[in-house]
């Protein structure tokens, strides 16, 4: 049995993808009623308010609180685990050490997913203690790869990793916001603006990804003297990348403020 401790948005992801690739044998504690209807009703799974009957039920425990959360959790759990409970955490800023010192199993996982993996288009990176046995990872990257792709990384990655892939959407859908409203200022109906700002990076998104090199798809945007050419212009004199390196620097500075629980 596999089992949740917070039924929120990202598990429900996981949860989506693990159904539809027939691992069912599922239990989730969530405190908020509707949701645990929700949840049994949508996907079939077992659902409880109670933390304790999920330790009780599983082998395979996910994590998936808030870090201001952490404290509280793993204090009640930290009785009820054994060294053959396998523990995955999905909260941000939280290390192994963290874990490691507040549970009694040594078989912890420490995972940054990230919310395109509620269409199954995740980036997922995952960080284990050496003491973890190979052997039994298999069905940890099978939940993750459920939810799309799966990239394992030292821990002293992760508050990069979170601020890259983990608060990336955000950034992401931010600028297209700016998008829309530009094309509203420039004349268009915000529903035309918005069609042609997300196509636009679903399209420049699927280009990338064949491996394409980000300059060199610029470089065949740009033409010289044209509309393209005074718009990137406008971006190296007011800094954009300086601005973008701040704005990562900021999200990597809060995940490590968040993982100062040792």
């Amino acid at each position: 049995m596999i089992g949740f401790i917070g039924g929120g948005n990202m598990a429900e992801a996981l949860i989506k993808g693990m159904t539809q690739n027939r691992m069912k044998d599922i239990i989730v504690s969530e405190p908020r009623t509707d949701r645990c209807a929700y949840l049994e009703k949508t996907y079939g799974v077992k659902t409880t308010r109670d933390n304790k009957e999920v330790a009780a039920q599983s082998s395979l425990i996910i994590l998936a609180v808030k870090p201001q959360n952490m404290d509280e959790v793993t204090a009640e759990l930290a009785g009820l685990l054994t060294k053959d409970h396998m523990v995955v955490s999905i909260a941000a800023g939280i290390t192994l050490s963290y874990l490691t010192a507040r549970l009694k199993t040594e078989k912890i996982v420490r995972v940054m997913p990230n919310t395109p993996a509620l269409v199954l288009e995740g980036m997922t990176v995952i960080s284990l203690c050496e003491c973890f046995p190979d052997k039994e990872m298999g069905v940890i990257r099978d939940i993750f790869l459920s939810v799309g792709r799966l990239l394992v990384l030292p821990e002293k990655y992760m508050d990069a990793v979170t601020a890259i892939s983990g608060s990336g959407p955000a950034f992401f859908a931010f600028f297209v916001e700016a998008l829309i409203e530009a094309g509203e200022k420039a004349g268009l109906s915000k529903e035309n603006a918005a069609e042609l700002s997300i196509a636009t990076m679903i399209g420049t998104a699927k280009m990338l990804d064949t491996g394409m090199p980000p300059a060199k798809l610029r470089e065949m945007v740009t033409s010289p003297g044209g509309t393209t050419a005074a718009g990137l212009k406008v971006f190296e004199e007011k800094g954009m990348k300086g601005l973008v390196a701040e704005v990562i620097g900021a999200a990597k500075k809060r995940s490590q403020e968040l993982g100062r629980k040792e």
